[in-house]
């Protein structure tokens, strides 16, 4: 079961991906503000209350909502990547190294209990990910040949914005792998309703202090930013409805299976992404040729027999 719910999972993210791109690009301009708009909404959870009267004690309360503001924090970086690059160039990267980050963090607490098949599973998920992801213009020694010369060359402004893309791409990763490895533990522990509604409320706290410095406030409540965002509040809140069906269900995968494995299946947000831009191809052709070509074809098509068989080998045990 778990399975379908993070393929689900990931299906309902590779759209929502596409839209928050939109939103960070057109209408919002801020990764701060946009963060915000989100995280508010979190209050929406407290409605929950109503029908679980669970009262953590003080350590894990500490747990829960410390988990909320570690999703804030993740998802504030997320959006400075999304909003620095192409959504087909950001979502890879997570792709790529939240499974790396979760079982490298999994490892060190000693929450890490896979089985032989599901541990092989897991690198060739990673595999294909990456080869999906990865987008050369030249040949992989020429690459990082580039990239060692670039070490010692002044920073181009295109060099730069790259290098920042990166960096907010990977302390996200880093610190959605943080997230998924705490929350599991306390999905465990209090159980996936329990756990769900406190880190939520942890996530509302995270958005309330983003109104704390005085550039944050000026930002989130700037008037045109502000009226550009009201007049898209229906596909807005469209699309936070359709973001928290996501983050229910891959939440719910997590609290029935090992968070490694749930992550490993990351790269399936880039695949369904690719979907959406054959879809999209009429309308916006440059879309897709930048992400399939003649000379990286065989590449992705790897990919994708390599994911297929990590999905092969976790269903055949």
């Amino acid at each position: 079961m778990w399975l379908l719910v993070t393929i689900l999972a990931n299906f309902f993210n590779g759209g929502v991906y596409l839209a928050d791109k939109y939103f960070l690009s057109k209408k919002v301009h801020s990764s701060i503000s946009y963060t915000f708009y989100v995280g508010i909404w979190s209050a929406g959870n407290c409605l929950l209350f109503i029908f679980n009267r669970y009262i953590p004690t003080w350590d894990w309360l500490f747990l829960d909502l410390t988990a909320g503001l570690l999703f804030m924090a993740a998802l504030y970086f997320w959006y400075k990547a999304l909003h620095q690059g192409e959504t087909t160039k950001v979502v890879p990267i997570a792709g790529a190294f939240i499974p790396i980050f979760t079982l490298l963090l999994n490892y060190l607490v000693g929450r890490h209990y896979l089985s032989k098949q599901e541990l092989i599973a897991l690198a060739i998920l990673i595999i294909g990910s990456a080869l999906l992801s990865w987008r050369p213009k030249q040949s992989w020694w020429q690459n990082w040949l580039n990239k060692f010369k670039k070490l010692w060359q002044p920073d181009s402004a295109e060099l730069r914005s790259t290098s920042r893309l990166w960096f907010n791409a990977l302390l996200s990763s880093f610190i959605f792998a943080a997230y998924y490895v705490l929350i599991k533990y306390l999905y465990d522990s209090q159980g996936f309703t329990n756990a769900f509604i406190w880190t939520r409320l942890g996530s509302f706290v995270g958005a309330l202090f983003l109104l704390v410095l005085p550039t944050s406030r000026q930002l989130i409540f700037d008037k045109p930013r502000r009226q550009s965002t009201i007049k898209s509040l229906p596909l807005f809140l469209s699309i936070r409805l359709i973001a928290f069906i996501a983050f229910v269900l891959s939440n719910y995968a997590i609290s029935l299976a090992d968070v490694s494995l749930i992550n490993s299946l990351q790269g399936l947000q880039y695949l369904f992404l690719l979907i959406i831009c054959f879809f999209l191809a009429g309308r916006y052709p440059k879309l897709l040729e930048q992400e399939i070509n003649y000379k990286n074809a065989w590449q992705k098509f790897t990919g994708i027999f390599l994911i297929n068989l990590g999905l092969f080998l976790l269903l055949w045990q």
